[in-house]
């Protein structure tokens, strides 16, 4: 059942497509709902520059057998500075949205955000994955993107039965709830916050930028308040003030507003669908997670 749901939700997502943005969905625009925005706080100048006096951290792209999808599937990995195998590090698993692939996050520059605050010492070390959420055969961003909407349903599958187990077997990780997080842009929200509270004993904290039609009813996402209060440590979303898709963040706030469950949602003032609101979300969201 669960499965038919994801699929209809995304279904109803390829129906009502219109004109496409940069890095999303491109859906029609529904009015969002009324809610009280948390406070906006500007990130500072050069937050997303690269800074030579600083130590780096690595990219590097692997390979992984995906037993869902039947064949080798890749992501890209952002390693921070001086990675050490003798420590046990966290995770964060970032999403691309309808028209990337793994590749997709670099125009964001993860690698020099993270750097920059870990020097800055405003987050931990933590390794970066940014898969392929298309979990089929052909999982290139080519063609109709449209048309394969059930694969990224079935990544929920390929995330948590082979991605992270690979990723944990590869890597030196602390491999408990509290030591992973989901996070992602437009199609990869919608997923975050599907799978991420689907599955709060695999991630304690989630985060949405932008979230697309995809993303499930509150209902749907939160059908048990108690246990969403005890287990999930951080729902945290972000969208630009002039996105049209400010409906499925807003509507998912103003659910957690009723039932009191902690969630932050910000307005980017005159943000639209891009890299400059999904880079603050990035920025924000890393100094959150995996703090005691």
């Amino acid at each position: 059942m669960k499965k038919i749901l994801s699929t209809l939700v995304l279904l109803g997502c390829v129906l009502s497509a219109a004109q496409a943005q940069p890095g999303g969905m491109g859906f029609g625009q529904q009015a969002p709902v009324n809610v009280k925005f948390d406070p906006y706080v500007a990130a500072p100048a050069g937050f997303d520059q690269e800074r030579a006096a600083i130590a780096h951290g690595t990219l590097e792209l692997v390979e992984y057998n995906s037993t869902t999808v039947g064949t080798v599937r890749k992501a890209t990995v952002y390693l921070p500075p001086k990675y050490d195998a003798s420590k046990k590090y966290p995770v964060l698993y970032l999403l691309h949205g309808i028209g990337g692939d793994e590749r997709e996050w670099l125009q964001g520059v993860p690698n020099i955000i993270l750097d920059n605050l870990i020097a800055d010492g405003k987050a931990v070390d933590m390794i970066i994955v940014m898969p392929n959420g298309r979990a089929q055969q052909n999982d290139r961003a080519e063609g109709n993107v449209y048309a394969g909407f059930q694969a990224f349903a079935n990544f929920e599958y390929d995330l948590i039965k082979d991605l992270v187990p690979f990723i944990e077997g590869k890597y030196s990780v602390s491999a408990d709830k509290m030591h992973r997080a989901v996070a992602g842009l437009s199609m990869g929200g919608g997923q975050s916050l599907n799978f991420g509270l689907a599955h709060m004993d695999v991630f304690a904290y989630v985060g949405g930028f932008s979230s697309a039609p995809n993303t499930n009813t509150p209902e749907v996402l939160i059908p048990d308040v108690a246990k969403t209060k005890a287990e999930n440590k951080l729902l945290w979303m972000v969208c630009g003030s002039r996105d049209g898709l400010m409906y499925n963040s807003s509507r998912l706030k103003a659910f957690c507003d009723e039932k009191g469950i902690p969630c932050t949602l910000i307005e980017y003032p005159e943000g639209q669908h891009d890299f400059v609101v999904w880079k603050y979300g990035l920025y924000n969201f890393a100094q959150l997670i995996f703090k005691p």
